[in-house]
C-alpha cells in the first residue's frame, strides 16, 4: 500500500520541486503536501491512510490551482478501498471585491456505487470581511454540467452551485478553515464541509485536524448518502 502511495505523491513532490524556481520569474506558487491517518464512517469503515497535495498559483490578476486528495486501505497487501478526488481552477480577479472562476473535478470512490462522477462549472464571487485583520471569507456562485458514470452507463445533468471558503486566522502559528458547497442538480445535490484546524509545529511543517463530510440525495440502491472522514494528517508547506 505505502509503494502505491508513494506513487500517487511522486508528481506532486516534483512539482513542489520545480515550482520556486518559476515563483521568480511570475509572482508567488504555493505548494502543500499532506500525508496522515484517518478514520471513516458511512459506506466505509476502517483506518486508512490519507493523502494530499495542493498547488496554487497567483500570477497578477490570474490565479490557479490544483489539489488530489483521497485514502487507501489494503489488508493482507490486496487494495480494499480506495477514493480520489480532483479539482482544478482557473480564475481572474476583476477588483479587490470580486473575481470569476472556472472549476473542473473528478471523483473515483469505490464506496459511492458509481465508477466515477465529474463536474464543470463557471462562477462568480466575491470577497467578503476585507475589514478584518485575522479573517476572511470568499463566497461564489455559478452553473454547470456534472456527469456520472454507473455501470458503464453515464448520465449529464445541469447543476446549480454555492460554495464559500472561511479562514480565520487565530495566531500567528494557527489557523481555523471551514470550506463547503453545494452542487444543486435535478436528479441529484451533493453538499460537502470540511472543517480544519491546523497549527504550525515547524518553520513548513504543521498539524492538522479535520473533518469532512459529503452527502448526496441520492445514491445508489445499497449505499448510504453520508459519509464522514475525521483525520489528522502532516502538512509540508513549500
Amino acid at each position: 500500500m505505502i509503494r502505491h502511495i508513494f506513487r500517487a505523491l511522486l508528481p506532486l513532490a516534483l512539482s513542489a520541486l520545480a515550482l520556486p524556481g518559476l515563483a521568480q520569474e511570475e509572482n508567488s506558487v504555493s505548494t502543500e503536501l499532506e500525508f496522515g491517518a484517518i478514520v471513516t464512517s458511512g459506506n466505509s469503515d476502517d483506518q486508512n491512510v490519507k493523502f494530499k497535495g495542493t498547488v496554487d498559483w497567483n500570477r497578477g490578476d490570474w490565479i490557479y490551482g490544483f489539489s488530489s486528495d483521497g485514502f487507501r486501505s489494503s489488508k493482507n497487501d490486496e487494495l480494499n478501498a480506495q477514493r480520489l478526488y480532483h479539482v482544478g481552477r482557473a480564475g481572474h480577479n476583476i477588483n479587490e471585491f470580486s473575481f470569476i472562476n472556472a472549476r473542473v473535478s473528478y471523483e473515483d470512490d469505490r464506496f459511492s456505487g458509481f465508477d466515477s462522477q465529474s463536474d464543470f462549472s463557471v462562477n462568480y464571487g466575491r470577497n467578503m470581511l476585507r475589514s478584518s485583520n485575522s479573517m476572511t471569507l470568499a463566497m461564489n456562485v455559478g452553473l454547470g454540467m456534472r456527469r456520472s458514470v454507473q455501470m458503464d452507463k453515464s448520465s449529464n445533468e445541469a447543476i446549480g452551485r454555492v460554495e464559500g471558503n472561511y479562514v480565520w486566522n487565530l495566531s500567528p502559528t494557527a489557523s481555523f478553515t471551514q470550506d463547503f458547497s453545494l452542487d444543486s442538480g435535478s436528479d441529484s445535490s451533493i453538499y460537502r464541509s470540511e472543517s480544519g484546524i491546523q497549527s504550525q509545529i515547524m518553520d513548513n511543517l504543521s498539524l492538522r485536524f479535520s473533518i469532512k463530510i459529503k452527502h448526496q440525495t441520492q445514491v445508489p440502491i445499497g449505499r448510504e448518502e453520508t459519509d464522514t472522514e475525521t483525520a489528522a494528517t502532516l502538512v509540508l508547506s513549500f
